[in-house]
């Protein structure tokens, strides 16, 4: 037990240190995040040393069921595959520009107006395609409006980090956490909406008052004029997505499973796609900028952490956390411990934890499943190293000669994320008293 103790702590505290001071590995000319790397080392040191069952841990990769990391790895993968696509054909970008030139009487409108559009794309994409998609056109669209930028980057990453609780598909630790439990697609929906939107008004009020006396200066120079050229590509990227959406809502009742339905969606759009480039004799590069642009590196992380959490359970580490935790008031302690310890183990490994956790605790259910999702959602805007989508959002600013540091990440999300994570968790006893 404090072998694999020691190790899968060390591969923690590394993660983060490498998020922190070294987000990248350059080999020649290739550069990789450190992250999945650190991870990946820790769990082929936990596989060397700790002593796992093999057998165990190989039926847990490959189990026929709704936990099963490739499942929702493949769910994961192909959702933002659909997403990406629109992405490369500019709509993400066209409707953020439709949404800005409305707001030209000021600053305080178009606030509004971008953490509206945010909120509205990530319930039916996710929060990482979206901070993906929206951070590089804030950057540009702030510096050619000589405005501060701060205000809405923080804006998107809050409202990117909270609406994506509301559909069991806006974030990989909902679908985990909640199949793992057995809900479903309407189920989850039903308890979510509640927590969802008394998170989404404090954490935009909360946004409001801090900015409200930079929102005040005039805003100037122009919106960015964006025009969809592939009119017929578009349409069926919408299509794919909107009856993806409509096939996970209902999925659970005709008895397909979430991760085929966005697999065939995604199968399904490669092949009009490609056979459209092949009739024009052109490039498929929204297909290739899909390839391009998949989020790769969540492979390994994943498989990585899965196999720490695996070996912390078959040797009996996630039942004395269990214990400890307790059953009492469990929307508290498990959505105030799930947001905390994502901010020192990542969300995707914290929730992978936790769910095994919840399985094992004696007395404990379905409120704390769903106080973990919302820790796990709302912990990313606490510290830079909450999510992935945090990692993305630095490296992104880092580029763009944007300083949003560490410290000042902290600020935001004090004041931010533990007023939003107290919203959300009156919301759910408010759901679970009528479910």
């Amino acid at each position: 037990m404090i072998t694999i103790i020691c190790i899968a702590a060390a591969t923690c505290i590394l993660m983060i240190v490498g998020v922190l001071f070294f987000p990248h590995i350059k080999i020649g000319k290739v550069k990789i995040s450190s992250y999945w790397v650190i991870t990946l080392i820790g769990a082929a040191l936990a596989l060397a040393f700790a002593s796992p069952d093999f057998a165990a841990l190989g039926g847990a990769l490959v189990a026929d069921t709704a936990v099963n990391p490739l499942k929702i790895l493949a769910l994961f993968l192909s959702m933002t595959v659909l997403s990406v696509f629109l992405d490369e054909l500019g709509f993400f970008r066209y409707l953020a520009s439709v949404a800005l030139r409305r707001a030209r009487s000021g600053q305080k409108k178009l606030f509004v107006y971008l953490y509206v559009t945010v909120s509205v794309l990530t319930v039916f994409t996710s929060n990482d395609v979206i901070i993906l998609s929206f951070t590089p056109f804030i950057c540009y669209f702030a510096k050619h409006a000589d405005i501060n930028p701060v205000p809405y980057l923080a804006a998107e990453f809050v409202a990117a980090n909270t609406w994506s609780m509301a559909l069991i598909i806006g974030n990989p630790t909902n679908i985990y956490l909640a199949t793992a439990y057995g809900l479903d697609f309407l189920s989850y929906l039903k308890l979510s909406i509640i927590p969802t939107v008394f998170a989404g008004i404090v954490s935009f009020m909360c946004l409001f008052l801090i900015f409200r006396k930079k929102l005040a200066a005039p805003l100037g120079g122009a919106a960015e004029e964006v025009h969809i050229e592939d009119k017929f590509q578009l349409w069926v990227g919408v299509a794919h997505l909107a009856v993806c959406t409509v096939l996970l809502a209902i999925g659970s009742y005709i008895g397909i499973e979430m991760w085929l339905v966005s697999v065939s969606a995604v199968a399904s759009l490669f092949i009009i796609s490609g056979l459209t480039a092949l009739i024009r004799k052109k490039k498929p590069v929204e297909l290739l900028g899909c390839v391009k642009r998949a989020p790769y590196p969540l492979v390994p992380f994943i498989l990585s952490m899965f196999v720490l959490i695996v070996i912390l359970e078959q040797k009996g580490v996630t039942g004395i956390i269990g214990n400890f935790l307790g059953s009492d008031f469990q929307v508290l302690v498990y959505g105030a411990a799930s947001f905390f310890a994502a901010n020192v183990i990542n969300n995707i490994p914290m929730s992978v934890l936790f769910s095994s956790i919840i399985a094992e605790a004696e007395g404990v259910g379905l409120p704390a499943v769903l106080a973990t999702v919302i820790g796990s959602n709302l912990g990313a805007f606490l510290t830079p190293v909450g999510a992935l989508a945090g990692i993305m959002f630095g490296n992104i600013l880092n580029h763009h000669d944007i300083k949003f540091g560490y410290v000042d990440f902290l600020k935001l999300g004090v004041a931010v994320a533990i007023p939003s994570l107290f919203a959300a968790l009156g919301g759910l006893y408010v759901s679970l008293l009528f479910a």
